[in-house]
């Protein structure tokens, strides 16, 4: 692991602890499925949803908006830039600071074997890490069940990666097995 990676993990864990588990899990996929993976695609990993960490120009939150294909490119690329501006910052070498913006930018669509790659462990670390941010939205009214169990099928239907696939269908099923607990408990409590 590199000086950039460590200065990187703690830029995250500083900037954005609500959201660091499913970060460090991204980078900890990551090499599960390219064990080889170069530090771009691990700072990539590790830094894709660092937008949220910086509320101010954000794409406004909205139930469904991980299907909205405007709404995943706003946030992917306003990610890109502010780790890009993180990077250079700490002067990394451009060419780096390059292939992980361009990597950023493709997290949520995928379309070469990195990105797909990145694309993929961003999937599983959700359908590991997402049941808190589920439940903060349900609580809050911005999610309603029938988005919830439609936010999980499309983390999990978008994967390419086949062994990625195989190795998410089990985290599905308990994602959606603790979301239904949890919707059976808000119906008890209303009841």
């Amino acid at each position: 692991m590199t000086n950039t990676v460590e200065v990187a993990r703690a830029w995250v864990r500083e900037r954005l602890p609500w959201q660091a588990r499913h970060l460090e899990r991204t980078y900890d996929w990551v090499l599960e499925l390219e064990p080889g993976a170069s530090e771009a695609l691990v700072l990539a990993a590790l830094t894709h949803d660092m937008e949220r960490g910086y509320p101010e120009g954000s794409p406004a939150w909205f139930e469904g908006c991980w299907a909205d294909r405007l709404y995943r490119m706003a946030h992917s690329e306003r990610s890109a830039r502010i780790v890009g501006d993180f990077l250079r910052d700490q002067g990394v070498a451009e060419s780096l600071v390059r292939e992980v913006v361009r990597l950023i930018v493709a997290h949520e669509v995928g379309g070469w074997p990195d990105a797909d790659v990145l694309q993929a462990a961003d999937s599983l670390s959700f359908l590991e890490t997402i049941q808190p941010v589920i439940s903060k939205h349900l609580a809050s009214g911005k999610l309603n069940a029938a988005g919830a169990r439609a936010w999980l099928d499309f983390q999990f239907e978008r994967v390419r990666l086949e062994r990625a696939r195989e190795l998410g269908r089990p985290m599905l099923e308990k994602a959606k097995a603790e979301l239904e607990r949890e919707l059976s408990h808000i119906k008890s409590a209303v009841t």
